[in-house]
Parts: structure tokens; C-alpha cells; sequence
């Protein structure tokens, strides 16, 4: 699997905070890759923006998010992805019920990181936390998204072998 087939899905629930937060960033850490990353919600609707607070962290660390717009996970992206990362064992578990042919491909973003001593924990939900609720979801992903790119690297290079 080449960088160029890489197709990253990150999902939360509305697709307004998280999972357009871990897009951002991911996209920035993957770009010069050519992988291609985007986000979904499993109860988004269509076309909102991401949060002013994930835009605000994402600015602040170089980072955009050009023409987003929230949108609901589907079976073609579904189909698509060829990762698909999960904000909580929630979202997790929705997608593993809704396309249970595609298991193999889910996975929960914190399943990447140790955050206080604990690996597998959900990315909190920042709404109506205020800033700081924002900035903790942004570190998870930072410690996550290291992770990440390590996990699918190793995939690239058994894959390449």
C-alpha cells in the first residue's frame, strides 16, 4: 500500500469538533505523503462548519481546513477508506454494526497513544467546554496521531516487502 493509496476517515458524531480537528491535523502530518484524509460524522448534517475553536487550534499550528463542511458517514466512504479511525468506542461500535464487511479497517483513534497511563480511551467530547476542552482534545490527538502515522507506515513497508 503506497502513500498515494492511503484513504484516512476520521469519525466522531456531528463532524464539527473532533474528527475535522484530527483531520487537520493529520492532513498536515500526511500531506507531503499524498495520502488522502477527510472526516464524517455518524450523526452529522451536511454542510456546517467545523467548531471556531477547532479552526482556532488549527490556525494557531499552520493548519486549514479549505471548503470543509460537516457531512454524515456513509457506505461510500466507507468503502473507500482504507483506514477509518473512531473518536470512541461508540462511534466505534456504530460503524462496526452498521458495516460489519468492513471491521478490518476501523479502528479507535486513542488505541494509538498512552494518555495518563491509559491506551484505548475515547477522545473527549469538547462541546460546551469552553477553549480548554478543545486544547485537551488536541493534545489526545497529537499523542494519537503520532501513533497513527507509526502504525501506518509499518502497514506501508510490510505491504512494500
Amino acid at each position: 500500500m503506497s502513500a498515494a493509496l492511503l484513504n484516512v476517515l476520521f469519525v466522531c458524531t456531528g463532524n464539527t469538533c473532533r474528527s475535522p480537528m484530527a483531520e487537520g491535523l493529520f492532513h498536515g502530518a500526511m500531506e507531503s505523503n499524498g495520502a488522502t484524509v477527510s472526516s464524517a460524522g455518524i450523526a452529522a448534517y451536511g454542510g456546517g462548519s467545523a467548531s471556531a475553536e477547532t479552526l482556532e487550534i488549527l490556525s494557531e499550528r499552520g493548519f486549514s481546513l479549505e471548503g470543509f463542511g460537516s457531512r454524515m458517514v456513509d457506505d461510500r466512504m466507507i468503502r473507500k477508506a482504507t483506514h477509518v479511525f473512531c473518536m470512541t468506542r461508540s462511534h466505534l461500535a456504530t460503524l462496526e454494526t452498521l458495516y460489519p464487511e468492513n471491521r478490518d479497517k476501523f479502528y479507535l483513534v486513542c488505541d494509538f497513544a498512552e494518555i495518563e497511563g491509559e491506551v484505548g480511551c475515547d477522545v473527549p467530547d469538547p462541546i460546551g467546554g469552553g477553549r480548554s476542552a478543545y486544547e485537551e482534545v488536541a493534545l489526545c490527538l497529537d499523542a494519537a496521531l503520532m501513533g497513527i502515522q507509526g502504525f501506518l507506515q509499518a502497514e506501508q513497508s510490510r505491504s512494500g516487502e
